[in-house]
């Protein structure tokens, strides 16, 4: 009886485990390919799980952070889905290529074609973005999922440093620090000054080298010269005996 207990104790804790943390990985999420660094490009993946048994995930809507606004936002064609871009009117306009641009999208909507997504599945939303903002480590990108049934779960919750995670949370894309130039020259030159070492290296090395083979040279014909007169001598002294 007591073995019987403790394992069903034991089912029971695991499912109530797995049911916790099924959860967490069927969030609505936004991944870049790759690195995306701080003002510069990047492309990024809306990642949307099914999290229903019984619907389909039948449209899908991201919302760009208006308080990092985005100049440029291109979305890849997705088979079996339409992409829709909306553009807003900045507050203030954005320098980019050296133009003033006063709008930006502001949201974008994948609508599905056919059955969408459907149980147990996911599908990815390429997102092509730039420039990043440089004066933030973080953007925020605020979802809606909307099933086959009309339910709407709104993804919209900003995750809060030291909280637990919230129920639905909004989609967090992390940047990496931009690339120093000033680092990149320094690189740059170090290579420079490596490479003429190395060159300066070889042409001292040359040079030593030559100068090796005259000494040597030299030194042979000396050898030679001892020699020849060295056998002159020797068969005078036989002629004479």
């Amino acid at each position: 009886m007591k073995a019987s207990r403790i394992a069903a104790a034991t089912v029971a804790a695991g499912s109530a485990v797995l049911a916790l943390s099924v959860p967490a990985f069927a969030h609505v999420t936004v991944q870049p390919e790759g690195t995306a660094a701080k003002g510069g490009y990047a492309v990024v993946d809306v990642k949307v799980p099914n999290e229903r048994d019984d619907a389909s995930t039948t449209k899908v809507e991201i919302s760009l952070p208006a308080d990092h606004p985005i100049a440029s936002v291109m979305p890849q064609p997705v088979p079996g889905w339409k992409a829709t871009v909306t553009k807003s009117k900045l507050d203030k306009p954005l320098t980019m290529h050296g133009e003033k641009i006063d709008e930006a999208v502001s949201k974008v909507t994948w609508t599905a074609d056919g059955k969408g997504i459907e149980p147990g599945f996911f599908q990815k939303f390429p997102l092509s973005l730039g420039a990043l903002p440089e004066n933030t480590d973080q953007l925020v990108f605020k979802a809606l999922q909307t099933y086959s049934d009309k339910e709407v779960v709104r993804w919209i919750e900003v995750p809060q440093e030291g909280q637990d995670e919230p129920e639905n949370p909004a989609p967090v894309l992390k940047l990496a620090a931009a690339e120093d130039e000033h680092d990149s020259a320094s690189a740059a030159n170090a290579t420079d000054k490596a490479g003429t070492t190395e060159k300066t290296a070889a042409a001292d090395s040359g040079d030593d080298t030559d100068t090796t083979a005259r000494v040597l040279g030299v030194a042979g014909i000396v050898i030679g010269i001892a020699g020849v007169a060295y056998g002159v001598f020797a068969g005078r002294r036989r002629t004479a005996a």
